[in-house]
């Protein structure tokens, strides 16, 4: 009898090792990982160079706690400032972390600039931002929140992609914040438009409004260039990034604009494990692979090939979305979750979402011979539903 607290809806499968795109049973069975984790090992399972970085760093020092200055830390400060909105950083845990440390940047700058006269936080219906209780009130989903009311009320959600609802509710003057998800992971995989981004962009400048964007999902990669406002010609004011961050050791961060950033003094935030040396040092590796112009112009070329095979498959029962290798299919008739176990049947891992999407998220380093594999197994699973 298992002993683990029941919040988790588990498959009926267990790992015991990983290479690359490949995760293996207790039998030896090999099954093709279009999840990484759910965009976790952006760079593979066991890679060879992550692998190196993580040995030699636990053979030197994991911790000394943040009462102390750590070289790697503003080292990988540096290097993820530069290569994003060029603020300064702090070190978190998770995506969940990460967002609350925008939450809570969010409220101070509105106390102490604005005498707390602004306080309330847009966010996106179908948004997904954390568990913990800040995050998931700012969660655009009314499942995450259930059973936890009253969420925080100083909240407000309006559908992605609707300007004038926005402008609706942005029109007070006791707006501090927008979060916005660049493509709604949990929620379905729905981008946010670039017309929407750069109107909700222009006007929070006007009005001196933080604006922050979760890339939790989005960044390192995941959609062809680092972090996924990067495809576009403007910038938010603060970032979250965590997951693919340190290719499954735990890391998250906020890079806040230096204007905004200044308002966390000492005191206001901190985190016992945050940046500690592990972390860093592999988060440090992981940037130095994926920030690299030819290696983002191969996950926007397998990206490209993933999306057109699959589109192919479902043009008859569903809809493709997303960029890079963050891929939403949208079933028709079929329900996701007999589709997903199908797939496992075949050996084929992938991962739910909102709206009876399919997430495909397979690793970054995933060969097109895998890609093809992988929907091979998709199209078989798929005619054995109908």
């Amino acid at each position: 009898m298992s002993r683990l607290l029941n919040v988790y809806k588990r498959y009926d499968v267990a790992f015991e090792r990983g290479k690359g795109v490949s995760l293996f049973d207790k039998d030896g069975n090999e099954y093709i990982d279009f999840t990484s984790g759910i965009s976790v090992v952006n760079l593979g399972h066991c890679n060879d160079e992550i692998s190196a970085a993580i040995y030699k760093q636990a053979t030197t020092l994991l911790h000394t706690s943040n009462l102390f200055i750590n070289p790697l830390q503003e080292k990988l400060a540096s290097v993820l400032s530069d290569a994003s909105i060029g603020g300064d950083v702090f070190f978190c845990n998770s995506g969940t972390e990460a967002g609350e440390a925008a939450i809570k940047l969010a409220r101070i700058y509105g106390n102490k600039k604005y005498d707390g006269l602004r306080y309330k936080i847009i966010s996106m219906k179908n948004s997904f931002h954390g568990r913990s209780f800040a995050t998931l009130s700012v969660t655009g989903q009314e499942k995450i929140r259930a059973g936890f009311e009253p969420v925080l009320d100083f909240i407000r959600y309006v559908p992605i992609n609707d300007i004038k609802a926005f402008y609706e509710e942005a029109k007070d003057d006791d707006v501090v914040a927008v979060i916005i998800e660049v493509i709604q992971g949990e929620g379905g995989v729905i981008p946010a438009s670039e017309s929407y981004l750069e109107r909700v962009r222009s006007y929070c400048s006007d009005k001196d409004i933080i604006l922050i964007f979760d890339e939790v999902q989005t960044g390192m990669g995941r959609t062809g260039a680092l972090f996924g406002y990067q495809h576009y010609k403007f910038e938010p004011d603060v970032i979250t990034v965590a997951k693919a961050l340190a290719n499954g050791i735990p890391m998250g961060a906020m890079v806040a604009k230096k204007q905004f950033g200044d308002y966390l003094t000492m005191g206001t935030h901190g985190s016992t494990f945050g940046g500690n040396y592990l972390a860093c040092s592999v988060a440090l590796k992981v940037l130095e692979i994926i920030n690299n112009k030819k290696f983002l112009c191969e996950i926007r070329e397998k990206g490209e090939h993933l999306k057109k095979r699959i589109g192919h498959i479902v043009s008859n029962i569903g809809e493709v979305r997303g960029e890079g290798l963050m891929l939403g299919m949208q079933l028709e008739h079929i329900e996701s979750e007999k589709f997903i176990k199908k797939c496992i049947e075949k050996k084929l891992l992938v991962i739910p979402s909102a709206n009876n999407t399919v997430r495909l998220y397979p690793p970054l380093t995933v060969s097109f011979e895998e890609l093809d594999e992988g929907c091979e197994r998709i199209s078989s699973a798929l005619g054995e539903l109908f």
